[in-house]
């Protein structure tokens, strides 16, 4: 008998998902919880465990497919009856013609709400009679859509290639091992790339640029901006680095600053806030979920520490070091990244002196982090060489106005000039 896997919706009310990887090939045996597939959503990268225990019979969406929730990815048999042919549909859509091949490949084809494909299903004949003869419907071949097309530009019969590929899809350079001469000069400017390199908008990326699009046009932002002596919380940093207590736990000069953020957003609470449009109030929340602003392979991220607020300095440390760790390896979990109050963006990571984040949608303010280095600096009526930074704190003008807003960064500096007053304010 065979089971459909279709997608799941693995949290937040995602919609779709990109194929990353197989982890299983036509014909293995899985058992239950096997992975079957790594699949990236609009949050992190997440493995599919399989329900059932039996033989993979098919994979129904190739590596880099983008598919809808719902859809069948991939069918397992449990040997109770051979694996039938699903019927084919009562009007199917015509599928694009492929370079010497009159089948619906797997990995590409049209799509109305999601890559269902179905094996052993052929693509209406071409209409002329006289058309170049089609390999048989049997034959499958798996290759993503940019090799497809590249196949179709130099007019590759994608059946003839050994694939190379990973989970034996037909790579690029199969389909170019193909090529008896060099492509004509339009050609030679596609397989090059010279000029140009067409990067997919999906996943992570997609979702961030959304929501920062979303932003940028609901809220209105402020950034206002300060320069502080961070001498007092290097050499702090260089004390916890040295204390048997933080050992190997990552302390940073962020450690402090999320510190500070928490000490600001206790004593000016409106900074920790949302604007509830639907029922006219400003949310003031009790509670901080402290966001910080990850840079991944798959794009930008922003994991947050739950009940940041209520964490003593040694528990912040290890909840940023693991909650950063995982979002690098792609690991992240849908609840990481929810539900955040207040962001650190910290550019100084780059060597940066500062910027103007944009906000998260549902946040009041995001903070951003220069570079800490030294410079000339007067101190107690002479010039120093002193560890300075920039500090941007960005703004939803609806909640916060300038007198808020700076009062906030204020308190920000005053923590990283003297940490000390983490303790007297708290």
């Amino acid at each position: 008998m065979n089971q459909r896997f279709a997608l799941p919706d693995v949290g937040e009310g995602l919609t779709e998902a990109e194929i990353v990887s197989w982890k299983v090939r036509p014909g293995d045996t899985v058992a239950v919880n096997d992975v079957l597939v790594e699949i990236e959503t609009a949050k992190s990268l997440v493995e599919l465990p399989s329900p059932w225990a039996g033989t993979v019979a098919e994979l129904l969406a190739a590596e880099g497919d983008t598919v809808e929730v719902g859809a069948d990815i991939v069918v397992v048999s449990d040997g109770s009856a051979s694996p039938e042919p699903a019927p084919a549909p009562a009007n199917p859509e015509p599928a694009p013609a492929e370079s010497g091949s009159g089948a619906t490949l797997v990995g590409y084809g049209t799509r109305e709400s999601a890559p269902r494909r179905r094996r052993g299903t052929p693509a209406p004949a071409p209409a002329p009679a006289a058309a170049a003869p089609s390999a048989p419907a049997e034959v499958h071949v798996l290759a993503k859509p940019p090799v497809r097309k590249l196949a179709r530009d130099l007019g590759v019969d994608l059946a003839a290639a050994t694939p190379t590929g990973p989970g034996g899809t037909v790579s690029r350079a199969d389909v170019l091992a193909l090529v008896p001469t060099p492509p004509a000069e339009p050609e030679r400017r596609f397989v090059d790339h010279e000029r140009e390199r067409h990067v997919p908008i999906r996943g992570v990326r997609k979702a961030t640029a959304a929501a920062m699009v979303e932003s940028a046009f609901s809220a209105p932002h402020v950034t206002v901006f300060t320069t502080v002596d961070a001498t007092r919380t290097m050499k702090l940093v260089q004390r916890l680095k040295a204390d048997p207590e933080y050992a190997g736990i990552r302390v940073s000069p962020l450690l402090l600053v999320a510190k500070a953020l928490l000490v600001a957003a206790r004593r000016n609470p409106d900074i920790n806030s949302t604007w509830d449009e639907a029922n006219q109030v400003i949310v003031v929340k009790n509670y901080v979920n402290l966001g910080i602003a990850v840079a991944t392979p798959r794009g930008l991220l922003v994991p947050n520490v739950k009940d940041a607020d209520a964490m003593s300095l040694k528990e912040l440390a290890v909840h940023l070091g693991e909650l950063a760790a995982t979002a690098r390896e792609g690991k992240a979990k849908p609840r990481d990244l929810a539900e955040g109050t207040i962001t650190i963006s910290n550019v100084g990571t780059f060597g940066i002196d500062t910027g103007t984040p944009i906000l998260n949608p549902g946040e009041a303010a995001i903070l951003a982090v220069g570079k800490i280095s030294q410079r000339p600096w007067v101190h107690k009526g002479k010039v120093k060489p002193r560890y300075l930074a920039q500090l941007g704190l960005s703004f939803d003008h609806r909640m916060l106005d300038g007198e808020s807003g700076s009062r906030a960064l204020a308190d920000i500096a005053a923590v990283l000039e003297d940490p000390a007053r983490a303790l007297t304010w708290s």
